[in-house]
Order: structure tokens, then C-alpha cells, then sequence
């Protein structure tokens, strides 16, 4: 549940760092080029972070009732939902006594994203789970906490009232 926060590098500076990798000189021994810049095979079978799409399962962070939603569609863009954006979600896993019950078809924003986030200062953030809060039709939070972090961006989308509710804004 924690974001991960770092700088982008240039495409100069990968290029170098790559080609310094992948030389074989005299300078290094094997056991320390592997140490210094991973293998190709490792970078080829890390797992992509994509957008937010269709059958997605995404965490429920807030108190409205609801464990685990799925996606059904994505309210913006072609490709999927992303930070601060609007879906509508199927509940999947709801406590017994909640506000929502499995099954139900609800409205849903995006807290956290696994999918790397640019901001304005060069730096990017991401975080190791999908997390939506439940909201009504006209976008007020069903529950009245939110659980986690919950990046600032939010403010930007015009989300106020979930930053209001959140425990920790990242």
C-alpha cells in the first residue's frame, strides 16, 4: 500500500548505463556487470502495469461495505482508467451489513494506481495495488473514510471531498 516515488531518468543516461552494462571490458568481472545492470531475460519478464480496464479487480479503501469491486467500464479514454478517473464497477465482495451489497453496479474513483503516474516536478508515482473509493452518481464518497494513501492529484480532478477523508495524502 505504499507509493514509490522517483525521479525519470533521460534517455541519454538508460542508453549509457545500458551500453556500460552490456560491454563486456576488462575492467568488471561478471559477477559485478550482473549486479550492476539487469539481464535482458530480467527486464523482459518484469510485469507491465497497464491502465485500469474491463475485468480489472481493484480494493475498495473506503467504509461503504464493499471488499472488492471489478470493473465494467471506464468512464474516460479509449484505453482504460487512470489516477483520479471515474469507472463503474460491479461489487464482487461486500461485508454483511454495508451500505452496498454484492452485486450491486456502482460508480467508482481511482485512489492508487499500479500504473506509473508523471507529475508537474519530473518525478513519478506509483503504487503496488489498484484502490477505488465508491461514489454516487454525483460523485460524493458513499462512505466517510478512506483508507491509505491517497495522492494529491485528486485536487486537480476536483475530488476534494475524498482528500478531506483520507487519512494520508501522498
Amino acid at each position: 500500500m505504499s507509493a514509490r516515488i522517483f525521479f525519470a531518468c533521460s534517455a541519454a543516461a538508460r542508453s549509457i548505463s545500458w551500453s556500460f552494462g552490456t560491454r563486456s571490458s576488462g575492467l568488471l568481472r561478471a559477477s559485478d556487470d550482473m549486479l550492476a545492470v539487469p539481464s535482458l531475460s530480467n527486464l523482459l519478464s518484469q510485469q507491465t502495469r497497464t491502465f485500469i480496464q474491463m475485468r480489472t479487480n481493484l480494493k475498495v479503501v473506503d467504509n461503504s461495505g464493499a471488499k472488492r469491486v471489478m470493473c465494467i467500464q471506464a468512464l474516460k479514454g479509449k484505453k482504460g482508467a487512470r489516477l483520479g478517473d471515474t469507472i463503474i464497477a460491479s461489487v464482487k465482495e461486500a461485508q454483511p451489513r454495508g451500505k452496498v451489497k454484492k452485486g450491486e453496479v456502482v460508480y467508482c474513483v481511482v485512489v492508487r494506481a499500479a500504473m506509473p503516474r508523471g507529475r508537474c516536478d519530473g518525478s513519478e508515482i506509483k503504487f503496488d495495488d489498484n484502490a477505488v473509493v465508491l461514489v454516487n452518481k454525483q460523485g460524493e464518497p458513499i462512505g466517510t473514510r478512506v483508507f491509505g494513501p491517497v495522492p494529491h492529484e485528486l485536487r486537480k480532478k476536483k475530488l476534494v471531498k475524498i482528500l478531506t477523508l483520507a487519512e494520508h495524502i501522498a
